[in-house]
């Protein structure tokens, strides 16, 4: 584990646009994910409350990512085609279509498939390159949103260098979310969808409690949501404590919070596949390396175990979401940033249950 004391007294710019929200509500199969309580487990780690932000059924999609691809993409295409980023999405789409707007990126699962969704709603082509160590059925599933899948022999990172020549070769619009010198804009929009999540989780928690969040707990990939959560909950109105999670395999922020740059790292197998990205977003890493209250690993064993627990107990969750629980259960066992029976956590599970090898 790693943790930043300083991290409880740092604070940034509350970002929180409402026009994100209201755009997300114009979308088809809009809905607002629930909160699930679970009271037994508070009892026995001796906390407050314990909810989980269900984000399994997310506009029709198993994940939370359609949040920050369709807000991104949005202002994406509108800014191609010199539109305002109030533009329905029906003239956006005639725009697109007139100019010849086409999408391209790449994914370890549901960015890609959230990505190939708004590329449907628009009726433009998108191509998402993927890993050699993507599972066939997600594949499948990007596919079957009507993208162009092309499998890419390497890992995440190298999906990355192929998605960035493809859109400097036929001129595809780029939509990533993870940045690099160069390419932040479109990153932090995809951060900004975000904060629909985080908004309705704050009514949620107050309507639940009468309180609000103490703590945050989110996965980490590139470290985009993290951001988002950081960003949301470390704001002169709110002061959470923050808690990042990754695969003992794919460790990049912890692994760069350590050295206090951006380390990029070879990554292994997991079966928290969303996760398994060995470089940190530029635009994310000074709100992690600055806000992140604590960074710590679990292995597939521990993320397993959550993973059934958190499906017996109604949260319908994959390895990647049920990680902040496995987050959550190490720090109390080793008696870790205060929590105690006054703290309301949040676990942010991020992505529904889907097949994966036991480990």
């Amino acid at each position: 584990m790693y943790q930043n004391p300083a991290a409880g007294r740092w604070s940034c710019q509350s970002t929180d646009d409402p026009a994100v929200a209201d755009f997300h509500r114009k979308l088809p199969d809009y809905n607002v994910t629930p909160l699930v309580p679970l009271p037994s487990l508070a009892k026995e780690l001796g906390l407050g409350h314990v909810l989980v932000k269900d984000e399994s059924h997310r506009f029709g999609l198993p994940a939370f990512k359609i949040l920050g691809a369709s807000w991104a993409v949005y202002r994406a295409v509108a800014a191609k085609v010199d539109l305002p980023p109030t533009t329905p999405l029906d003239d956006l789409s005639a725009a697109a279509n007139a100019h010849g707007v086409e999408l391209v990126s790449c994914t370890e699962g549901n960015w890609g498939r959230a990505v190939a969704r708004m590329a449907k709603y628009l009726s433009i082509q998108a191509t998402v390159f993927v890993s050699q160590n993507m599972y066939k059925t997600t594949l499948n599933l990007i596919a079957g949103e009507g993208a162009m899948v092309s499998v890419v022999q390497g890992d995440y990172d190298a999906s990355i260098q192929a998605a960035r020549d493809e859109s400097a070769k036929s001129g595809a619009l780029l939509v990533m979310d993870t940045s690099w010198p160069g390419y932040e804009e479109i990153p932090k929009w995809v951060v900004d969808g975000y904060s629909t999540m985080l908004l309705e989780a704050d009514h949620q928690v107050h309507e639940m409690t009468g309180k609000d969040a103490t703590c945050a707990i989110a996965s980490v990939g590139v470290g985009s949501l993290a951001h988002a959560v950081v960003q949301h909950y470390k704001t002169q109105d709110r002061n959470a404590t923050v808690v990042a999670v990754e695969p003992e395999t794919a460790a990049c922020l912890k692994t760069s919070l350590e050295a206090g740059k951006i380390v990029p790292i070879e990554t292994g197998n997991t079966i928290m596949s969303g996760m398994n990205c060995g470089t940190v977003s530029v635009t994310a890493w000074p709100f992690l390396r600055d806000g992140v209250d604590a960074s710590l690993t679990v292995s597939d064993i521990e993320a397993h175990r959550d993973t059934q627990y958190l499906q017996e107990n109604g949260v319908p969750c994959g390895p990647c979401g049920a990680a902040p629980l496995s987050a959550l259960r190490k720090l109390c066992e080793e008696g870790e940033l205060g929590l105690g029976p006054d703290s309301v956590v949040v676990l942010f599970s991020t992505e529904a249950s889907r097949p994966y090898p036991e480990p």
